[in-house]
């Protein structure tokens, strides 16, 4: 199914969903105002990947219809230096932009130092009333909200479904079973059955979930990814690599996989919604009905995935913090919502965009729904987004034999001490 449409009926039609955006209130932040109304520049850096930053862009800058004084500065950050970037900004306040895309596990970090202003009170009655409650949650430190979710994902297991067909196979629903199918692929076709990206331990999550394990235990702060289910979904990445149901590497894993899967190289990958535009665009997808997602195979204990998404926040430091919060409510409202739904498979945050007709169509939103609900929720600690470093070093490791399992969890386990001082 076709999602795209022309770029002037999307700025038109978000220009219509901009009248209905608020943010006509006193500016404690130093901006202007002209006849009541809001102006001077938001800087917008949106971490958005090369499929969605074109779409993004055009949202934004549709803003202006509602309030024609403000202008919108977007720059697109790339996600992978967008944590440093943001905080060396903040922390400077040199060249900081006034509204950041942030993932979901760095909002207690900025949090936590300073650099968020807080959601106005109104704003924050209406994302408990009205937000999906686990998206919610993702904005809050200490019982405060600092950002508005913007979209909520998590993983799942995409597959081609002509290459599962002509090996005889069906989406495996296991780890057990994907080694099974990964076989029958290899003999039918020569190509891989999998890819797994050992260069981001993002992906290591459904694999320490499945075994009935977590990173951490933020209620009893214990660090648990060193204990004997993290030990042992080690294990199960480096056998997903030995036993031959996936090829892996150690570097560029977002372009190696999705180039090998949307060229027929490897008949699956675990990915979220994000990927769902660029997977269109290869060749094995010209036909979209050739793409199927299924939920993340279970490992010995269960199917775990990740919650995962991006929230909007306003830099504390902002001049024109009026203007950036309004911004931040137009590009969550309803509307914008149910265009990204629209164009590129991305999942609302808000409970009632589900019932739109856009929304209700689409067949990758309405199978991820399901797995959002069942999704893991992440500790909302400060430390979140810094565990992932000393945590991708050990899981390529694991992943690529150039450390044992069980080397690879204790290690991940001393770092993790070392960031989050005084947990056992």
């Amino acid at each position: 199914m076709r999602r795209g449409i022309a770029a002037t009926a999307l700025v038109a039609t978000l220009a219509l969903a901009a009248t209905a955006c608020g943010g006509d209130t006193k500016d404690d932040g130093g901006a202007t105002k002209a006849g009541g109304e809001l102006s001077g520049t938001v800087t917008w850096w949106d971490t958005s990947n090369d499929a969605e930053k074109a779409s993004f862009q055009k949202i934004a800058e549709a803003f202006t219809a509602k309030h024609p004084k403000v202008t919108v500065k977007y720059v697109n950050v790339p996600y992978g230096d967008a944590q440093n970037k943001v905080k060396n900004a903040f922390s400077s306040g040199a060249e900081a932009p006034d509204v950041i895309r942030a993932d979901v596990g760095w909002v207690a970090d900025f949090a936590s130092l300073g650099y968020l202003d807080e959601v106005p009170a109104e704003t924050a009655k209406k994302i408990d009333a009205e937000f999906l409650p686990q998206a919610a949650a993702s904005g809050k430190y200490e019982g405060k909200t600092y950002a508005v979710p913007q979209v909520i994902d998590t993983l799942g297991l995409f597959y081609n479904k002509k290459m599962l067909a002509d090996a005889g196979v069906q989406p495996p629903k296991t780890l057990e079973e994907l080694k099974a199918a990964s076989a029958a692929i290899k003999a039918k076709t020569g190509k891989a059955g999998l890819y797994l990206r050992g260069d981001d331990s993002y992906w290591f999550l459904p694999l320490i979930y499945g075994e009935g394990g977590d990173l951490v235990d933020a209620k009893n702060k214990t660090v648990t990814v060193d204990n004997e289910a993290g030990v042992k979904a080690f294990k199960t990445a480096r056998d997903l690599v030995t036993s031959g149901a996936a090829i892996t590497n150690a570097t560029d894993g977002w372009n190696n996989m999705q180039t090998a899967f949307k060229s027929g190289e490897a008949a699956m990958m675990i990915n979220g919604p994000w990927a769902v535009a660029d997977s269109y665009s290869g060749e094995q997808f010209k036909d979209k009905a050739n793409l199927g997602v299924a939920a993340v195979p279970a490992g010995s204990v269960k199917a775990g995935a990740p919650q995962g998404g991006h929230d909007l926040a306003v830099y504390a430091g902002s001049k024109n913090r009026a203007a950036a919060h309004a911004f931040v409510e137009y590009m969550t409202s309803q509307d914008v919502q149910v265009q990204s739904a629209k164009d590129l498979s991305l999942l609302p945050t808000r409970t009632a965009a589900y019932e739109q007709p856009d929304v209700k169509s689409s067949e990758m939103v309405q199978f991820f729904k399901p797995a959002v609900d069942k999704a893991v929720e992440r500790a909302w600690i400060p430390e979140n987004g810094s565990l992932f470093e000393p945590l991708k070093v050990e899981y390529t490791k694991a992943v690529t034999g150039a450390s044992s399992p069980e080397d690879a969890a204790k290690a991940a386990g001393a770092e993790f001490r070392k960031i989050l001082k005084g947990w056992k």
